[in-house]
């Protein structure tokens, strides 16, 4: 499998993860304040174990790097465990976690 194209859809607060023309994931979120809530992770079961979920996290932090305005608030286990293995990525956090 190629790696999805990832696009964002700031009006239905998430970002999606294209195989051609079919959506496979989402990572959805939404804004209080300065803070960006991951809030949930859909991967399509058969696209599962692909990297989809990786890639779509890595985009959505990626562009919140890009644009310095936000933190992030992982409230979805997928999106804290990631940055807990990319530690390039834990200076976004609101609140770094302590150990």
């Amino acid at each position: 499998m190629t790696e999805p194209v990832v696009t964002h859809d700031p009006y239905q607060l998430r970002y999606e993860a294209h195989q051609g023309s079919q959506v496979v994931g989402r990572l959805d979120y939404e804004v209080l304040e300065r803070v960006i809530n991951f809030t949930h992770t859909v991967v399509l079961p058969e696209f599962e174990g692909q990297g989809v979920g990786s890639t779509l996290v890595r985009h959505a932090l990626d562009d919140v790097r890009k644009h310095g305005r936000y933190r992030v608030n992982p409230i979805c286990p997928f999106v804290a465990m990631w940055i807990k293995r990319h530690p390039p990525y834990v200076d976004l956090l609101a609140e770094p976690d302590a150990d």
